[in-house]
């Protein structure tokens, strides 16, 4: 309980501390007009209440991963804390308030602009390819996920779940952002806030009461748990497995919808800065809540490859039947019910913004106007009809990926920034370390991961050796690249 404690009051303190340091350091405006003012257009450029903003940014960048992703980082053992709340408010954090301002500095641009702008047109060429790639990778498994779930939730056929999910991502990318985005979120932000603080108080009662035990993070604790260690590595997988508790670049792609709306810059921090720590502690309630239940990390790995006993039949456990199993077991009936609401309202809200957020980059490449709603039309018809053939077909070999791709694009972003400092002629290390470390992981990973995972299956000595050479070759690239972009610009 120590150890879960001092990591909240730890995410805590650094939106205090760390982020009103970042928001000074970037130089938020109150008197600069923002893009919501600037360029309002009633549907995607539209001033919404901060409090109303700062809900759909969470919900937006909490999908299924601080909660999924979470639990499956609990198995490596308590290391996952150290990740979560290094990883959330020096990296995490500080990317999704740099994605979010520097987009609305520049009229909510999203980042394949961004990027174009300040490492170059290859680099834009590689973002309009990357960024839809993964939101299309993400908004499909947010349709089959939540059907999964509220099949077993609701024992309606699965097919009946994807049309509603489908017809709802149609409207949520169409319609202005206040008439269902901004309606319906506080509702599901009210499901996602009951669900983490029920099972997060359950877990403390059951830990002082001793009918739980909650693990501590202690130097002979800090290795790998994991039941297979030889395909999972604990450096680079971990970074890898959790990413939105941590650090996700899926969230860049979504801080630009919300640059759109806020109606003063000096609410940047608790919108962008304050939706990451909140998620961290969503990630953090999990990861423990994991342990927890099943006697530690060891407990859950004999649960995930051996299975136990449910119903009378040996099922393996996955993170949906760890949350279900959890739910009933701290919450009742009635609270597991609304619990499991939340956590199907994770994806949901991930998924209907990255397709609209999937709308408006493919818009902005071709500069399109999205004020009329035929326009609209256009770009997110063939958007759905790749979806549609994407859910029809098996999708789990492609969201193998997805991990791996978020973290790329989180280097990037954040190299982008490092640019934009070095530009600026500010100190560029708040960013280019944490881009340094994502390179590192990324590079190993490839190299380290075994083949089912879209690995080389290298030996890490190799995987590290050449991660680390790719950092440090990146960080001269991209000082070297924004100073020779400043001289041509002056």
């Amino acid at each position: 309980m120590i150890t879960f404690c001092l990591s909240i009051l730890a995410l805590v303190a650094g939106y205090l501390v760390y982020g009103k340091f970042t928001d000074r350091f970037f130089g938020s405006d109150s008197a600069r007009p923002t893009p919501a003012v600037t360029r309002a257009d009633g549907v995607d450029y539209k001033a919404m209440p901060t409090w109303k903003v700062f809900v759909i940014q969470f919900l937006n960048i909490a999908g299924l991963g601080p909660i999924f992703g979470a639990i499956m980082g609990a198995a490596y053992g308590p290391a996952a804390y150290l990740w979560i709340v290094i990883g959330c408010i020096f990296m995490g954090a500080v990317h999704d308030y740099f994605s979010g301002m520097l987009s609305l500095r520049n009229g909510g641009v999203n980042m394949p602009d961004l990027t174009g702008k300040y490492l170059g047109k290859g680099f834009k060429t590689f973002m309009t390819v990357f960024v839809p790639f993964l939101l299309l990778a993400v908004g499909v498994s947010f349709v089959t996920g939540p059907a999964d779930l509220m099949q077993s939730l609701t024992g309606l056929d699965k097919t009946w779940w994807l049309y509603i999910i489908f017809a709802y991502y149609i409207l949520a990318t169409l319609l202005p952002i206040d008439k269902i985005i901004g309606s319906i979120y506080p509702f599901f932000g009210a499901a996602l806030l009951f669900m983490a603080v029920g099972v997060g108080g359950a877990m403390l009662a059951g830990d002082i009461s001793g009918t739980l035990s909650m693990p501590e993070l202690t130097p002979d604790t800090l290795k790998n748990y994991h039941s297979d260690p030889q395909n999972n590595i604990l450096i680079p997988m971990l970074f890898i497995v959790i990413s939105c508790g941590a650090i996700s670049g899926f969230h860049s792609t979504q801080s630009p919808l919300m640059s759109r709306c806020l109606k003063n810059e000096k609410y940047g921090r608790p919108v962008f800065y304050g939706a990451m720590i909140a998620e961290g502690i969503v990630a953090m309630i999990w990861a423990s809540a994991a342990m927890a239940y099943f006697g530690g990390p060891e407990g859950l790995n004999r649960a995930a490859t051996d299975g136990i006993m449910i119903d009378g039949v040996l099922t393996k456990v996955t993170p949906a039947i760890a949350v279900d199993m959890i739910c009933k077991s701290w919450l009742g009936k009635v609270g597991a019910v609304i619990a499991v609401i939340g956590v199907v309202v994770c994806p949901i809200t991930s998924g209907d913004t990255a397709f609209r957020s999937m709308r408006l980059t493919i818009a902005d490449l071709l500069k399109y106007d999205q004020k009329k709603i035929a326009n609209r039309l256009w770009v997110s018809i063939p958007v759905f009809v790749a979806a549609y053939f994407f859910c029809m077909a098996d999708f789990s070999t492609v969201w193998n990926y997805v991990g791996i791709c978020n973290q790329i694009l989180a280097a990037l972003v954040l190299w982008t920034v490092t640019a934009y400092l070095v530009e600026t002629g500010k100190p560029h290390w708040m960013t280019s370390l944490p881009a340094s470390f994502l390179t590192f992981v990324c590079i190993s990973y490839f190299l380290i991961a075994p083949y089912k995972s879209g690995g080389l299956s290298l030996e890490p000595l190799i995987g590290y050796a050449a991660g680390g050479a790719a950092a440090i070759a990146a960080l001269v690239f991209c000082i070297f690249k924004a100073r020779k972009t400043a001289r041509v610009r002056v």
